[in-house]
């Protein structure tokens, strides 16, 4: 299954994925991550269907755009952080279902600029002018999640990663289109950018609450490993 705010977007997707695998039974749900309502009511209609889940992927990074999501988060943390952390938490019960399931959370190097997390300004609009500021906290959230569901959760492995700069067309809503693509000529390519969140998937023998990029472990943040902060 997969999950995603747009229908019309995804179907492509999953029109190629059962070309390349003849897996005819995959399937579309809505979910709009920075609506926590949206996001209770996708975790509820699986935990209805009642599939255990192998592997939990959450990929959403959204970068750039300002503002407060629906509840009145900021807009980086409230999709990128608390989506994920409710939906993930709401859909334990499938995961625990499944010996050895995962849970990988697509964080980013962005978040060893994070410097500290300002918890007064996750309820205030985006201060920043770009908004990479509060990317870069969203993402260091993701990293802390990941430790602390390894901690509560030892029967479920729980790795995040770096995917890499992605040549995603994220580039040319944002970016003027010829320097758009001068921009991507030094990306990775998106199958290759799919690559570390793969591996965590997938590889045998991970320990759960590691960080990872280009396939390899690494040490995340400082903030990252201060479970106090």
């Amino acid at each position: 299954t997969v999950a995603a705010r747009s229908e019309a977007k995804t179907r492509p997707v999953l029109d190629e994925l059962a070309t390349a695998t003849g897996n005819d039974r995959l399937g579309f749900i809505a979910l709009d991550l920075g609506d926590l309502a949206a996001v209770r009511a996708c975790a509820d209609e699986l935990i209805r269907k009642g599939d255990p889940i192998d592997v939990l992927i959450n990929n959403a990074g959204l970068a750039g755009p300002r503002g407060l999501t629906k509840d009145g988060f900021e807009l980086a943390f409230g999709t990128n952080h608390l989506g994920h952390f409710l939906f993930t938490t709401r859909l334990l019960p499938l995961l625990q279902q499944r010996p050895g399931a995962r849970i990988v959370n697509v964080a980013s190097a962005s978040h060893y600029q994070a410097k500290r997390i300002d918890w007064d300004a996750l309820r205030k609009p985006t201060a920043s002018v770009t908004g990479m500021q509060e990317y870069a906290v969203s993402k260091l959230a993701n990293v802390l999640f990941t430790k602390e569901l390894a901690r509560r959760y030892p029967a479920i492995g729980a790795h995040a990663l770096h995917p890499g700069v992605i040549a995603s067309d994220i580039w040319s809503r944002r970016i003027p289109r010829p320097f758009a693509w001068l921009m991507t000529r030094f990306m990775k390519s998106t199958a290759d950018g799919a690559r570390t969140s793969i591996y965590c998937a997938t590889a045998p023998g991970l320990t759960s609450g590691r960080y990872y990029t280009d396939e390899q472990e690494k040490r995340p943040s400082r903030l990252a490993d201060d479970a106090t902060d």
